[in-house]
């Protein structure tokens, strides 16, 4: 009965949505796109793409499990070990059919991002957004004929899978306060990171700790962020199961995500560590890949999590948290392409509805949306033709530190701008 009940609100919702003639124009284009991406795939891309990684990858699983992070993929296979048996399915139905199930399910989740971020903006936005629902329904809009979301079906990524773990997790804890949904929301975090670790930097900003700059207090819930923790490693953890057993695959999975020659390859990626990397490259300068991504995690990790517990307010922080959990990654970890985007996004819509109507934070917030959702791939296509010459795909970095600063200047002023009557 409760499934019946849930899929009855589903529906409610996507009717809700589905009355607006711009959301109904946003998901013919979304559906072109699905189309023009099993046409391209299928008869161009069809050996280029990440797909094609996690076709064999599930064959591995079946047939040489040993070789999960040794066998020549098109590109290295960068997951958790427990991930590789997520896409036994598509390898046994064939690439053809495999790819168009795969996304298939990428266009199902979609629709459920779309309800799930519309009902989190119902949930959380502030007094002066509650009369315009044309403004929230124009930013699911934009996700949807976003680019990132093209590339992301060409390339058959999992992205999607993330983004709807991401927001099903931010609404049980924006929603609910009691430790079992606290838990739950944790557990469901944990599984985004099973299925793909870009998520890892957000766990950090689970933890319920602030300093309070007017009473000049620590404030720290123990037990809260104990079972927070406890949530979002308990799936991560079952990969220590497999590491046991094959004690190579963590020497694999650290050489393909950290230490082996891959993830310092040159590349269009717009983190600061692989625009650094590229410098070296361009002027043949010997580098340490390990000390550059270091760096970039105690530099912009260290200072995203240090404003998060200086902010001066507790509603909704975890909101903020994600935000900046996410931003983190991208802008340290070697390879942040467009398509992660995907879960940026709609973590920025959220925070823009949140914020006062008028709030200053929303302008940089609002062109970092439309510049990720319709430009930042036209760079990637700049650097192919001039790397040779100049090898930094650098605006999407700048708009990333853009949003950073954003978001950290609403934390650490809300409360200031907020007694003198002012807006940020």
């Amino acid at each position: 009965m409760k499934l019946i009940f849930y899929l009855l609100k589903i529906k409610k919702s996507f009717r809700t949505l589905w009355d607006y003639k711009v959301f109904r124009i946003a998901i013919l284009i979304h559906v072109s796109y699905f189309i023009l991406s099993l046409f391209l795939t299928l008869n161009f891309f069809r050996y280029q793409t990440d797909f094609r990684v996690y076709y064999i990858t599930g064959k591995v699983v079946l047939h040489d499990i040993n070789n999960l992070y040794t066998l020549d993929f098109v590109v290295p296979f960068r997951y958790f070990p427990v991930s590789a048996y997520f896409f036994v399915p598509f390898y046994l139905m064939g690439f053809d059919l495999g790819f168009i199930m795969f996304n298939c399910f990428n266009l199902i989740l979609n629709v459920l991002i779309c309800l799930i971020l519309y009902k989190i903006v119902i949930l959380i936005r502030s007094e002066d957004h509650k009369n315009d629902d044309k403004r929230v329904i124009k930013y699911i809009c934009i996700f949807l004929i976003g680019l990132p979301n093209i590339y992301n079906y060409i390339l058959g990524q999992i992205n999607l899978y993330i983004t709807l773990l991401i927001l099903v997790s931010l609404f049980l804890f924006l929603k609910y306060e009691s430790i079992k949904w606290n838990f739950l929301a944790s557990f469901i975090l944990g599984v985004s990171i099973i299925i793909k670790p870009t998520t890892f930097f957000l766990i950090p900003f689970l933890i319920m700790l602030q300093f309070d700059l007017e009473e000049r207090k620590v404030k720290f819930d123990f037990c809260g962020s104990l079972i927070r923790i406890i949530g979002v490693l308990t799936p991560v953890l079952l990969n220590f199961i497999l590491f046991f057993f094959y004690p190579t695959f963590w020497e694999g999975f650290l050489n393909a995500n950290f230490t082996g020659n891959n993830p310092i390859a040159q590349s269009f990626s717009f983190s600061i560590s692989q625009l650094i990397i590229n410098f070296y490259y361009f002027y043949n300068i010997p580098f340490n890949q390990i000390l550059i991504i270091l760096g970039g995690i105690g530099i912009i990790g260290g200072l995203g999590f240090i404003i998060f517990i200086f902010r001066r307010f507790e509603n909704n922080s975890i909101l903020y948290g994600y935000a900046f959990g996410i931003l983190i990654i991208l802008l340290v970890y070697f390879d942040s392409w467009d398509h992660h985007l995907l879960n940026l996004i709609p973590i920025l819509i959220i925070i823009i509805v949140n914020l006062p109507f008028h709030s200053k934070i929303t302008r940089p917030l609002n062109i970092s949306i439309y510049f990720f959702s319709f430009c930042s791939l036209i760079f990637v296509g700049i650097w192919m033709q001039i790397y040779t010459i100049f090898p930094y795909n650098f605006l999407p970095t700048l708009f990333l530190l853009l949003c950073f600063y954003a978001i950290s200047k609403y934390c650490l002023l809300k409360q200031k701008n907020e007694k003198s009557g002012g807006l940020l």
